[in-house]
């Protein structure tokens, strides 16, 4: 049996494979991802293992910036302290995978503060995107655009840092369902 490990632990290829498909069951609706776990297979592995103990369940979309992406996995936002959103992760990080393909509308990629430290965060392209090749592309949204089209349309206000991505209203991944098909 071979396993992918990493600071987040251990899983089989072959688990990893019968959870090849994640859907966010937001409170906008749900988005279902196909993960590139042949291409990225420590990052989808993160993803994965996060998602199968409820890591995801109850945190925000903490950052939305329509005609960009949708940002989401940050415990943090789970509080009522919206300063520290952005800054939480699993307690943990891990290096960067081959940056391959584009950053176009929907793609899932994983949010950073430098290279190498990937953690649990990570966004959703709302719009096709000329970014450098600095977060590790780990799958796509197969159903759901509509979903991120309504996510993406939430009123936002300055974050106090100088960006408008601050949501006024919560939107939340309520579970997150792994699938293989």
């Amino acid at each position: 049996m071979v396993k992918i490990s990493g600071p987040f632990g251990s899983i089989a290829r072959s688990e990893l494979a019968d959870s090849k498909f994640v859907t966010l069951q937001t409170t906008e609706g749900d988005i279902k991802l196909e993960l590139d776990v042949k291409n990225t297979p420590k990052t989808a592995a993160n993803f994965v293992l996060l998602a199968g103990k409820d890591f995801y369940n109850g945190v925000k979309f903490h950052r939305i910036m329509k005609d960009f992406m949708v940002q989401s996995g940050d415990p943090n936002s789970k509080d009522d302290d919206p300063a520290n959103d952005g800054q939480g992760g699993p307690g943990y990080q891990f290096d960067n995978e081959k940056i391959t393909g584009e950053y176009t509308r929907g793609t899932l990629a994983m949010a950073n503060a430098g290279e190498n430290t990937n953690g649990s965060q990570f966004f959703i392209m709302h719009k096709d995107t000329n970014l450098p090749k600095n977060y590790v592309i780990f799958g796509h949204v197969v159903e759901g655009l509509d979903v991120l089209d309504k996510i993406a349309e939430t009123p936002v206000k300055d974050n106090g840092q100088g960006e408008v991505s601050q949501p006024t209203k919560d939107v939340v991944i309520n579970k997150v369902i792994l699938s293989s098909e």
